[in-house]
C-alpha cells in the first residue's frame, strides 16, 4: 500500500518517485522535517522543508483513507452488504468523499420517509416507476398496495389511498437519487464552480449584531470569495446575528438531475420526476450544501491559517538586537512604567516603577531615575512596549539627553499580557507580579524575538485573522511547523537556551528539553555536543535529529559551535589533513578553504549538496541567518489620531498582512489599514506578495475617521486624497478595515485575530 501511495504522491507533487520513496522512509524511522531538509539532501533529490512537509501531510491523509476503507469494508462485511463490484469500487477510491459516496446507499440510517414506505411493502411500485416503461399505468399499479398498515418501533404506519401508495414509492426514488455516487459527484461539480454565498440579518437582530451590518444583505459567487469574507459570515452566523446560505441556481442544478434519471413522458417518468424535484428540495440539496459549506470553511481556513503561518516566520525571524544590558519598560499612565534591567544574558537585574506623566516631583524623579539605571547598569539598549502611553514614554525618555549610542527601540506587546500570566512566566519569575514579568517579556524580545516567543501559544501573538475560527487541529499543526522551522534554521545555543526553546528543536520534545537544562544546571555548561548523549532520555535517534541545531560556543571541537553536523566532523578533520592544518585553521584562513575540493570527498553517501553546505558553513560558522539589527523611530510630535492629516507622510512598521492589505503601526496607538490596492502603483495580487510583517515602510494618511476610529493609509507614490463620496471603486470591501482599540494587548479568547485583532467592518467612504 505504501508504494502506492509513493507513486500517488509523485504524480501529484510532480516529484520523482525515488524522492517520495526516500522521504517516506526517513520520515518512518523517525526523521523530522527539519534534519531531512539539511542532513539527508542526498537521499530526498534536495527536497526543501515545504515539499518535505507535503509528503508528509499527504501521507497521512492517504492512511487516514486507508483506515476509513477497512472500516468501511469491515461493516459491509458484517453486515453480508459486500459484493465484488463494490469491493473493486471501494478499492480504487481516491478520496474520502468518493469513499463515503459509495458507502452512502448502506450506510445504517435512522427511521427516514423511504425506510417506512419499504417496511409497507412498497418497494416493488417503486421499482415498477423507475423503469418508466410507458405502458406502466402508476395509480393502476399503486391500487395494489391499498390499504395496508404495519406497526413499528410503537407506532402505526399505514397506506390510506393510492396518492399515499405514489408518494410513499417517490420517497423510495428520491433516497436512491440522493445516494447515488454520480449524482452527487456532478452536484458537488455544481457547487464548486457555481454557488453563491448569501447573508442576512436575522430578524431583531440588527442593533445587537451591528458589528456585522456589511453581511445583513450580502451576496458574492461562492468559488472567488475571500477567506476573510467567508469567515466573518460565518461568525456571524455561530453569533445568532446571520444567516447564510450557499446554494447554485435550482433550477440548473434540478435539470442536472432530472437529466440522468428521467426518461421520456410517461405516467412514469413524470412519477420519477416528481421524485427528483422533492428529492433535491428534502435531501439533495441540503446534503450537498452541507458538503460546499464545509468544503468552502476548509479552503478559508487554508487560506487564513497560510497567511498567519507566514506573518508568524516574518516574526519570529526578525532581527534581535543581541546580547546587551537593556532598559525595558511596559509603560502606563495612572499606574506608572513598570522598568525593569537585563543583563546579557537576559537575567532580571531588577525592576522597579516610575511615574513621569503624574506630576513634575514625580517626573524629576523619574529622570534621575533612569540616569541613574543606565550609568550604574551600563545600558547599551532601551526597549518601550507599544501600548497604552508608549509614545508619551518614548518622548519622555529621548529627552533624557542619553548618549546617542544607545537605541530606544518600540517593541510590540502583542500576547505579552498572555505571557505575564502564563504558567511559563510563573516558573520563570514566581515572586514577580503580572507587570513586571511583561516588562522582561518586552526586554527580551528585542534582544531575541525568536527565543521570547517561543514561550507563548503562536495564536496570542497577534499577526493571524479569524485564528479562532479555523480548524484548530490544523492551525496548532501549521504553527507548530513553522516555529520549528525557524527555530532549526537559526540554532540554539545550548549553553544558554530556555527549556521552552530547546523543546522546538529537531529531535528534542519537552520532556527531554527540560532534562537537558537539568543536566546544564547541576553538571555546568556543556562542553561538547557529545555530552548531550549523557542526558537522561536523549538517546541516538534523538542526538541524531538535534545535534546539528544546537551550538557550543568554544566546544572541544571547534565544529561544535557550527551548523556541521557531528557524523561529518571525522570528513571535515580529513579535509584539514589533506591541507596540513587544523580545523580550526580552515575556520579562519578563507585560503585555506579555498583549496578545498569538495569532489575529492564525494561517497554514496556524501554528495556534493552536503559537502557545499559544509564549506559553506566552514566559512561562518554558526551563523544566525537573521538579518542585522536597524534601529527604528515613529515621526516625533505624531503621537495619537488626532495628531494625523491627510497627505502626512509617516514612517511605520508592518504589524499584520492580511488577504485584502496590511496593518502599520505609525506610532498612534493603533494601526492603520493599507488596503492591497494602495500598496503600490503597481497591480498587487496579494498583500503578501509586496510586504512582511515586521517590514519598515513609509505610508501616507488617506483618511482619519475619528468617529468610526479608522485610519486609512497608502503606500503609493502619489496617493489618492479625492473628498469622500469620490473615492475610486477599488475600495475596501466588508472585512477590510479593523477599528480602533487602544493597542494594550488583551486576552485572545473570543478574538478572530489574537490580542490586537478587533471586529472587521467595511471602510465606507461615502
Amino acid at each position: 500500500m505504501l508504494e502506492a501511495h509513493v507513486l500517488k504522491i509523485a504524480q501529484e507533487l510532480k516529484l520523482q518517485t525515488r524522492q517520495v520513496a526516500a522521504t517516506a522512509v526517513l520520515l518512518e524511522e523517525g526523521g523530522t522535517v527539519p534534519f531531512i531538509a539539511r542532513y539527508r539532501k542526498e537521499r530526498t533529490g534536495e527536497l526543501d522543508e515545504v515539499q518535505i512537509m507535503s509528503i508528509r501531510d499527504r501521507l497521512g491523509q492517504l492512511e487516514d483513507l486507508d483506515k476509513r476503507r477497512g472500516s468501511v469494508l469491515d461493516s459491509l462485511i458484517e453486515r453480508k452488504l459486500l459484493t465484488e463490484d463494490l469491493k473493486a469500487k471501494i478499492d480504487k477510491a481516491e478520496t474520502m468523499t468518493a469513499l463515503e459516496d459509495l458507502y452512502a446507499p448502506f450506510r445504517p440510517k435512522k427511521r427516514t420517509r423511504a425506510t417506512t414506505a419499504k417496511e409497507l411493502g412498497l418497494e416493488p411500485l417503486a421499482d415498477l416507476l423507475w423503469a418508466q416503461d410507458a405502458g406502466t399505468d402508476p395509480k393502476a399499479a399503486a391500487a395494489a398496495y391499498v390499504p395496508k398498515s404495519i406497526e413499528s418501533d410503537g407506532k402505526t404506519y399505514s397506506i390510506a389511498d393510492v396518492p399515499a401508495a405514489l408518494s410513499g414509492a417517490r420517497d423510495i426514488i428520491a433516497e436512491r437519487i440522493a445516494d447515488d455516487a454520480a449524482v452527487r459527484a456532478k452536484l458537488r461539480e455544481l457547487y464548486a464552480t457555481k454557488a453563491v454565498l448569501k447573508s442576512k440579518v436575522l430578524t431583531g437582530k440588527e442593533e445587537e449584531g451591528a458589528k456585522f451590518k456589511d453581511y445583513f444583505d450580502w451576496s458574492e459567487p461562492a468559488p472567488t470569495a475571500p477567506s476573510h469574507r467567508i469567515l466573518a459570515i460565518r461568525r456571524g452566523e455561530a453569533e445568532g446575528f446571520l444567516l447564510s446560505r450557499l446554494t447554485p441556481d435550482e433550477i440548473e442544478a434540478v435539470s442536472i438531475v432530472e437529466r440522468m434519471f428521467v426518461r421520456g413522458a410517461c405516467p412514469a417518468a413524470l412519477e420519477v420526476k416528481a421524485a427528483v424535484q422533492d428529492c433535491y428540495k428534502r435531501l439533495l440539496g441540503f446534503s450537498m450544501e452541507g458538503e460546499a459549506r464545509i468544503t468552502l470553511k476548509k479552503r478559508a481556513d487554508e487560506e487564513a491559517i497560510k497567511v498567519f503561518a507566514d506573518n508568524l516566520r516574518e516574526l519570529l525571524l526578525a532581527s534581535p538586537l543581541g546580547q546587551k544590558n537593556t532598559l525595558a519598560i511596559d509603560p502606563g499612565f495612572r499606574t506608572g512604567c513598570k522598568v525593569v534591567v537585563l543583563n546579557r544574558q537576559g537575567k532580571l537585574v531588577g525592576n522597579d516603577v516610575i511615574y513621569p506623566e503624574k506630576g513634575v516631583r514625580e517626573l524629576g524623579e523619574a529622570m534621575e531615575f533612569v540616569h541613574s539605571v543606565v550609568k550604574k547598569f551600563q545600558i547599551e539598549a532601551i526597549a518601550i512596549g507599544n501600548g497604552t502611553a508608549s509614545r508619551e514614554t518614548e518622548t519622555f525618555i529621548r529627552k533624557l539627553g542619553l548618549p546617542s549610542s544607545i537605541p530606544v527601540v518600540m517593541v510590540s506587546e502583542s500576547g505579552a499580557s498572555i505571557y505575564s500570566a502564563s504558567e511559563v512566566a510563573r516558573e520563570e519569575f514566581p515572586d514577580k507580579d503580572l507587570t513586571v514579568r511583561g516588562a522582561i517579556s518586552i526586554g527580551r524580545r528585542l534582544m531575541d524575538p525568536l527565543a521570547e516567543l517561543v514561550k507563548l501559544d503562536p495564536k496570542s501573538i497577534g499577526v493571524g485573522q479569524y485564528q479562532h475560527d479555523v480548524d484548530q487541529t490544523a492551525l496548532k499543526r501549521t504553527l507548530d511547523d513553522s516555529v520549528v522551522s525557524c527555530v532549526n534554521n537559526v540554532g540554539v545555543e545550548i549553553n544558554t537556551a530556555s527549556k521552552h526553546l530547546l523543546a522546538y528543536v529537531s529531535g528534542l520534545n519537552s520532556r527531554v528539553a527540560a532534562n537537558i537544562v537539568a543536566h546544564r544546571d547541576e553538571n555546568g555548561p556543556f562542553k561538547s555536543r557529545k555530552e548531550l548523549l549523557k542526558v537522561a532520555g536523549l538517546g541516538p535517534k534523538a542526538f541524531e535529529q538535534a545535534a546539528g541545531f544546537l551550538r557550543i560556543r568554544d566546544g572541544e571541537h571547534p565544529l561544535d559551535g557550527s551548523a556541521v553536523h557531528p557524523e561529518r566532523y571525522e570528513l571535515v578533520d580529513r579535509m584539514a589533513a589533506d591541507l596540513g592544518c587544523s580545523v580550526l585553521d580552515l575556520l579562519k584562513d578563507s585560503a585555506k578553504r579555498a583549496k578545498i575540493q569538495p569532489q575529492k570527498y564525494v561517497t554514496t553517501e556524501v554528495g556534493l549538496p552536503t559537502l557545499k553546505d559544509i564549506v559553506a558553513e566552514l566559512a561562518k560558522p554558526g551563523r544566525d541567518p537573521r538579518q542585522q539589527f536597524e534601529a527604528f523611530s515613529f515621526a516625533e510630535g505624531v503621537e495619537k489620531p488626532e495628531d494625523l492629516k491627510p497627505g502626512m507622510k509617516l514612517p511605520g512598521i508592518v504589524t499584520n498582512v492580511a488577504a485584502f492589505g496590511a496593518f502599520v503601526d505609525i506610532g498612534v496607538h493603533q494601526d492603520g489599514l493599507v488596503h492591497v490596492s494602495q500598496l503600490s502603483d503597481q497591480f498587487v495580487k496579494a498583500a503578501a506578495d509586496v510586504v512582511k510583517v515586521g517590514q519598515r515602510v513609509m505610508a501616507t494618511v488617506i483618511e482619519v475617521d475619528l468617529v468610526r476610529k479608522r485610519i486609512a493609509l497608502s503606500m503609493k507614490t502619489k496617493a489618492d486624497l479625492a473628498p469622500r463620496g469620490e473615492r475610486p471603486k477599488n475600495e475596501a470591501r466588508p472585512g477590510d478595515v479593523r477599528r480602533f482599540q487602544d493597542r494594550k494587548p488583551a486576552p485572545a479568547a473570543g478574538g478572530g485575530g489574537g490580542a490586537d485583532w478587533f471586529t472587521l467592518a467595511q471602510q465606507r467612504r461615502s
